[in-house]
């Protein structure tokens, strides 16, 4: 059996890996994408040689890949895809065309390529990562922001792309066998028909598979159905020569308007993960670091070259033909700056065709592989090259103009909180003045019939002086921001120490933080969950005495709880005993309340 014992050694060599690397990544901010390629680096060949063959897990791995485009086709539609249609077929014919010109012509020229290799190179390197794009997108929540939905149309043509060429490295490379007319037309139609069965299959098969697989009501039936839908169509695809990732595209796309929709996301997902994870682990396994280390300036030198020809042009694309600001098309350059791993399928095939040398192969990984792996650093320099300009806030001048006769409260944010503290203080003819920083708020909340809102900043001393803050009984803080709440109530506290504070807190933390400077702590979600708690138990057959009697112990028990808390709130490990020692006093005190009902009913 030592087979499945490399097996198994193999995967624990590779979650070892990913659980060592990928945090300290992310805690590094350098994104998870850059610890799978480094922990593909140390277990590989070049390094621990703790996986012996890269090829073999790069094979598997692609699935990650066929299965993350699977689950983009499920969140678009045709219709979506349709309302794209310039962005996919526009601006990415685009960017590949202009890239692989440039890359082309620095090849030819340059270095000395031949006129087909120079065409299989440039638009080679046109492409960009798919996985690694939409990946370090995802992990930064970019993908609905302007550069995020065009690097999406790019990366989707870019796959489109990848198969006519393909297709084209063997023409090029002028391949022994030659392919026939009748035969190039025999696979056109091979691939039409495969497409056509994808899509009847999609339409008129899979709802009706579904729709019994559902019944069933077995999950392990539902994700293997799942899995055999990407797999099955992938596989399907790859049999005609169509990309799989593209197969499954079709696939997602297909069913992007079906019932089943978030069921197949749902079921999907975790693989997903899984595997693109490996699909990284494995790019960085096949890096042959001994490049590096005797050819370092060449590899640098290349990696350098890649990411300063692409970037410019992806910016100057994304400027002119995909109308991004200038930060936009920067972001846009950088995400799809590095190379692709399509790149590698298609000068695997150069190779094997004798396009070009096998040193030069290896040359090309490296370099991709170091383009992927620096694109985390530039994303983390970006933001600092485009510093987002404050436009100063144009307030007219009636918001800035405080007016107020001795107000007996100030509140600081007017928000849901805020307003409607307002309008009960109002209901009661009670005098008070707002301040707030939003424009449209002021102007939303003056709608409704004047209310003394005005903006102003209630971190600055001169705005609180002119709100005549020092008349006020009370400081009402309803901010959202909790950390500003607490600046505020600092500010006013030292301003004002006789001042009586109101203010808004998010968790039991921040309550702790405004006990400290002598302000009374509203949780802004506490009293909302109290009622909800006291509906469902009604429903769930308590009576409105007894429901009304569990709420008033809770919520007695909880501000005790906090208050005995607030000595040790500081001490991790003394706020878990107390809360574990809570927990069983509530719980006896809620038996003792029910012994105590079951014997008034006897």
């Amino acid at each position: 059996m030592p087979h499945e014992g490399n097996l198994l050694q193999a995967a624990v060599v590779f979650l070892l890996a990913a659980v060592l690397t990928v945090p300290l990544a992310k805690r590094l901010q350098l994104g998870a994408v850059l610890g799978y390629l480094f922990a593909g680096v140390i277990i590989g060949p070049s390094v621990l040689g703790l996986i012996g063959n890269p090829q073999s897990v790069a094979q598997f791995s692609e699935l990650g890949v066929v299965l993350l485009l699977f689950i983009i086709g499920l969140e678009l539609s045709p219709k979506r895809l349709w309302v794209m249609r310039k962005a996919v077929f526009g601006v990415g014919l685009a960017q590949v065309l202009l890239t692989g010109l440039v890359m082309g012509v620095v090849a030819l020229w340059l270095f000395g390529q031949s006129w087909n290799s120079a065409i299989v190179l440039g638009l080679g390197l046109a492409l960009s990562s798919t996985a690694f794009g939409l990946q370090s997108l995802a992990e930064r929540k970019e993908l609905n922001q302007p550069h995020g939905r065009l690097a999406f149309a790019i990366l989707l043509f870019q796959d489109i792309a990848a198969i006519p060429l393909i297709a084209m490295v063997p023409l090029l490379a002028g391949s022994d066998h030659p392919t026939t007319e009748a035969q190039g037309l025999q696979h056109v139609l091979q691939i039409l028909g495969s497409i056509a069965v994808v899509i009847i299959g999609g339409r008129y098969l899979l709802r009706p598979v579904f729709r019994i697989v559902a019944k069933t009501g077995l999950r392990e039936v539902s994700t293997a159905t799942a899995l055999l839908v990407v797999i099955g169509t992938a596989w399907l695809m790859e049999l005609v020569g169509v990309s799989m990732a593209l197969g499954a595209f079709l696939a997602g796309l297909l069913l992007a308007d079906s019932e089943y929709r978030h069921e197949l996301e749902s079921q999907i997902e975790p693989f997903k993960g899984l595997l693109l994870g490996l699909f990284f682990i494995s790019v960085g396994m096949g890096a042959n670091l001994s490049l590096l280390l005797s050819s370092p300036w060449v590899v640098i030198g290349l990696t350098l070259l890649l990411i300063g020809l692409k970037l410019p042009l992806l910016y100057a694309v994304g400027r002119r033909v995909g109308d991004l600001n200038r930060e936009s098309a920067l972001r846009l350059g950088v995400v799809l700056a590095a190379g692709g791993e399509f790149a590698f399928v298609v000068f695997k095939i150069g190779r094997d065709q004798g396009l070009f040398e096998p040193h030069l192969y290896d040359v090309l990984v490296l370099t991709i592989t170091l383009s992927m792996a620096v694109t985390p650093l530039l994303l983390l320099v970006c933001p600092k090259l485009f510093k987002p300009k404050v436009k100063p806030v144009e307030v007219p001048e009636e918001y800035r103009a405080i007016e107020s006769d001795a107000p007996r409260v100030v509140i600081a944010g007017m928000g849901r909180m805020g307003q409607i503290v307002a309008r009960i203080l109002r209901a009661q003819n009670i005098s008070f003045i707002a301040l707030d920083t939003s424009v449209e708020t002021i102007e939303l909340t003056r709608s409704f019939g004047g209310m003394p809102v005005f903006y102003g900043d209630p971190q600055r001393p001169e705005i609180l002086h002119a709100a005549k803050v020092d008349q006020a009984e009370f400081f009402v803080i309803a901010m959202d921001d909790p950390e500003i709440n607490i600046k505020t109530a600092e500010l006013v506290r030292n301003l004002y120490p006789h001042m009586k504070i109101i203010a808004r807190a998010r968790n039991r933390q921040h309550v702790h933080r405004l006990v400290d400077l002598d302000a009374s702590p509203i949780r802004e979600t506490f009293y909302s969950s109290l009622e909800m708690s006291r509906r469902t138990l009604v429903g769930l057959g308590l009576s409105q005495a007894q429901a009304d009697a569990r709420i008033t112990r809770f919520k007695n028990h909880d501000l005790q709880v906090l208050a005995a808390q607030h000595a040790v709130y500081d001490d991790a490990a003394k706020v878990m005993q107390t809360a574990q020692e809570a927990r069983t006093e509530l719980a006896r005190l809620f038996e003792m309340d029910r012994l105590e009902e079951e014997s008034d009913k006897v």
